[in-house]
């Protein structure tokens, strides 16, 4: 459109100048006056419409091309035909038809077109005795010239056309690949650093960020220094780049206590001093040999608890006919019921270890968790033989997670029953809260049990969740030893925190299931 233009003001110009002016508009400038005006008019109004999806039709690519050739036939109709020259112009009309129009029989037509206006034009010329009747030749040659170039263009056109689209399809096809890779990159449990010569994290995948950073998005992790996210991670990093050996070792990451492998890759390619970091997760493989071990340990504590019954049955029964004689005074007496009590705690002792070593694998299902903690917390008050205020506070949102129900179950009453028995020792009212909610870098559930107890100590902190360990003088030091071995078999975790405002809170945190 901008080339109908130009031409259009230049021919306009044409008749204005005086060294042109006896080439063009010779026999009619009247008429050549109107039509290059016409002619510019229409230009600029098509120039408007370039833009427009209607200027990719092609019938108004049709009619352009025919505007194009009325004027230029009779622009050079009224400059004298073929002696002025301008009958050359056609050439470039049909051959941008030829390119432009898609469509092999418009653009073959276009230049028909062309060359019946050009033959038509000198015929009435000749008729007019305006021109020779030799004129009949190098009209018919721009004629068959016209239809060459046509024909040419056309099959290159359609070279380039096909040439272009496999282009465009090979262009797509990588751009499809390049966003798979990315979403695969992306979406892989493993963690992936790309680490430049200068220690600085060029890219990083969700789970790179996930594991090393969830307090913060990952768009904000782009760019930093290695040792901004893990020290150790830098430091086993910079072994490796210097001695080329790396034995992985477990890193602790976060205040829960998560472990992760760190593995290092060169590159490969023209640019080696880039470095690919790995980043695993650490905990499934502690968990599973956690459960090896637990399995062995399991089979043998429960041969020795087994045959540690026995003689402690004989010993609480003889306690208690021991009891019942008349002949016994009170400091015997005394004596007797010590030995009943540690015998039912050794029992109960017994009965936790049998409870671990028969441990079935979990069965997940999908749990509701706002409406299975309501039916918990309902079944649990109707099994208790005390007053008991129990607050829930559910998620705002519906959270779906994956736990084996009994397992969970389990979990629930033993903090529950913690929660409550430390309240009311410091508070004298049994009281505790459970709520629901999301963790929000991470994204996963959680179910906080909360007390008004003393709390934990910082420094009893490390071996709560040690087997025997209890700050009861009646507790057997298993029961949170069970509760965070039953959600780890569950692919969850439960830590013990301090919240907002002071009181103890024990968390469960678990994957949500979409």
């Amino acid at each position: 459109m901008g080339y109908r233009a130009l031409l259009s003001i230049v021919l306009l110009l044409g008749l204005i100048n005086d060294d042109t002016r006896q080439v063009v508009g010779v026999l009619n400038p009247e008429l050549y006056f109107n039509v290059a005006i016409s002619y510019l008019i229409i230009n600029m109004l098509l120039l408007t419409l370039s833009r427009s999806a209607f200027a990719s039709n092609q019938a108004f690519l049709f009619v352009v091309f025919f505007v194009d050739i009325l004027a230029i036939v009779m622009l050079s109709d009224a400059s004298g035909g073929m002696a002025s020259g301008l009958p050359i112009l056609l050439m470039i009309t049909v051959a941008a038809s030829a390119i432009i129009i898609g469509n092999g029989s418009i653009a073959t037509l276009i230049a028909a077109l062309s060359v019946i206006a050009l033959l038509a034009d000198t015929l009435r010329l000749i008729n007019e005795q305006v021109l020779e009747l030799n004129s009949l030749f190098p009209a018919g040659l721009l004629g068959m010239l016209i239809f060459t170039v046509s024909l040419l263009i056309q099959a290159v056109a359609r070279r380039v056309g096909k040439a272009e689209a496999l282009a465009r399809k090979r262009a797509a096809d990588l751009y499809n690949l390049q966003r798979l890779n990315e979403q695969i990159v992306q979406h892989m449990q493993t963690g992936i650093l790309l680490v430049y010569a200068d220690d600085r994290v060029r890219l990083m995948n969700q789970a790179a960020s996930r594991l090393l950073a969830p307090e913060q998005p990952q768009p904000m992790q782009q760019g930093r220094d290695l040792q901004t996210y893990n020290s150790e991670v830098y430091e086993q990093f910079h072994q490796w780049r210097n001695t080329k050996q790396h034995q992985p070792r477990p890193i602790s990451i976060g205040e829960d206590d998560n472990k992760i492998v760190a593995h290092f890759r060169t590159l490969k390619g023209e640019d080696s001093s880039q470095t690919l970091v790995f980043i695993e997760d650490y905990t499934p493989v502690t968990q599973y040999a956690q459960s090896l071990k637990l399995a062995s340990l399991g089979r043998l504590t429960a041969s020795i608890a087994h045959e540690i019954r026995n003689p402690l049955g004989a010993v609480s029964h003889a306690a208690q006919l021991l009891g019942e004689s008349d002949e016994l005074n009170e400091p015997d007496q005394r004596l007797s019921e010590i030995i009943q009590q540690h015998t039912q705690r050794m029992n109960s002792i017994i009965e936790s270890v049998m409870q671990i070593s028969r441990r079935q694998p979990p069965q997940p299902k999908e749990l509701k968790l706002n409406r299975w903690i309501k039916n918990f917390v309902e079944e649990y008050k109707a099994t208790i033989n005390f007053e008991a205020d129990i607050q829930i506070e559910p998620s705002t949102e519906e959270i779906n997670v994956r736990f084996d129900a009994d397992n969970l179950q389990r979990v629930m009453n033993n903090l529950l029953d913690n929660a409550l028995r430390h309240s009311e020792l410091k508070t004298g009212k049994a009281t505790a809260a459970i709520a629901v909610s999301i963790e929000t870098p991470t994204s996963k559930a959680h179910i906080d049990v909360i007390d008004q107890g003393e709390g934990i100590a910082a420094s009893e902190q490390a071996k709560l969740f040690e087997p025997f360990y209890t700050t009861v003088v009646k507790g057997t030091g298993l029961g949170l030893y069970l509760c965070k071995e039953l959600c780890e078999i569950n692919q969850a975790s439960l830590t013990y925190r301090r919240t907002g405002t002071g009181a103890s809170c024990f968390r469960v945190l678990m994957t949500r299931h979409s």
